[in-house]
C-alpha cells in the first residue's frame, strides 16, 4: 500500500494537488529550499524521511522540487510516489564524478543513458533493457546550458550502489569486479559516476513518464590519476539553473502545442 487512508503517499507525504507535472529531484533534502527560490510562491508542502518537497510556479507553471536522498530504491519510491499524485516530467539535479578525461570538475554532464550496475533498475526491467533518458528532457537540457553559456558534456553515466566501492575498490572483496568494469565504462567512453539516474530512467519507462538528468562535476579522479588540473567544484547552481531553464522551454513548447 503507497498511500494513507486519506491519499497521503506513505514515504513523500504528498497527496494529490501538492505537487507539479514537473519534477526537480536533488539528493539532498538540504538542496531544496535553495532550487525552490527560483520558483514563484514556492511553500514547504512535505518533509517526511529523505523527501522533502517544496511546490511554487515558474512563468505560471506548477512546478515541485522534491529530494530522493542517496541511491536508487529511494529515488525511485520517489518517483513511484509523486507519479502517483499526477507528476510525469522529472530532471534530476544532482553531483558526480568524472571518468571520461575531458571532463573537468565545474563541468555539466547531461545524461543521455545510464549503466545499470545498480540493483534497482533489477527489479523492474531485465539487464538487457536499456536506462535512457527522455529525448525532449535532454535536448531541453542541452539548449538551456548552451544557452547560459555552461561547460557541458552529453553521454553515458554509470550508476552504482557503492559510494566506497568506487572510491576505494581494492578494499572490496570483489575489487577484481569494480576495478575491471570500471576500466570497461572508461574504454566505453562513459562520462562520469552517479548514483540515481539508472534507476530513475528505468523507473519511468516503467511507468510511461519522463525522466531526464544534469549533474555538476565535482571533480574527476582520472585526472587526479595523471597528475592532470583537477579542480573540485560543489556549487551546483548552474546544473540547478540548467534544469530550470528546460524546465521552462518544455512547458512553453507543451503550451504551444496545445495552442496548435
Amino acid at each position: 500500500m503507497n498511500y494513507t487512508s486519506d491519499g497521503t503517499q506513505y514515504h513523500i507525504g504528498l497527496k494529490e494537488g501538492d505537487a507539479g507535472k514537473y519534477v526537480i529531484l536533488p539528493g539532498d533534502p538540504k538542496r531544496c529550499k535553495k532550487i525552490a527560490e527560483f520558483l514563484t510562491d514556492a511553500e514547504l508542502v512535505a518533509d517526511k524521511r529523505e523527501f522533502t518537497t517544496y511546490t511554487g510556479y515558474l512563468n505560471g507553471v506548477k512546478v515541485s522540487v522534491t529530494s530522493t536522498g542517496i541511491g536508487g530504491p529511494s529515488a525511485a519510491i520517489a518517483m513511484e510516489e509523486l507519479v502517483n499524485v499526477g507528476a510525469d516530467t522529472f530532471i534530476r539535479v544532482g553531483t558526480c564524478g568524472g571518468m571520461d578525461i575531458d571532463v573537468k570538475g565545474g563541468d555539466l554532464v547531461i545524461a543521455t543513458g545510464a549503466i545499470r550496475m545498480e540493483g534497482t533498475s533489477k527489479e523492474y526491467a531485465p539487464i538487457e533493457f536499456p536506462a535512457v533518458a527522455d529525448l525532449d528532457i535532454t535536448n531541453a537540457l542541452v539548449t538551456a546550458a548552451k544557452k547560459s553559456g555552461f561547460s557541458y558534456h552529453t553521454g553515458i553515466v554509470e550508476c552504482k550502489d557503492s559510494f566506497y566501492g568506487q572510491h576505494n575498490p581494492d578494499k572490496m572483496p570483489v575489487s577484481y569486479e569494480l576495478v575491471n568494469k570500471w576500466e570497461a565504462w572508461k574504454k566505453l567512453g562513459c562520462l562520469a559516476s552517479e548514483m540515481e539516474s539508472a534507476a530513475l530512467f528505468t523507473v519511468a519507462s516503467t511507468l510511461h513518464v519522463k525522466a531526464g538528468s544534469v549533474f555538476l562535476t565535482v571533480a574527476n579522479q582520472e585526472r587526479e590519476k595523471l597528475n592532470l588540473e583537477n579542480p573540485v567544484v560543489h556549487d551546483t547552481e548552474k546544473a540547478v539553473k540548467t534544469a530550470i531553464e528546460a524546465i521552462k522551454i518544455l512547458s512553453a513548447k507543451e503550451t504551444e502545442n496545445k495552442n496548435v
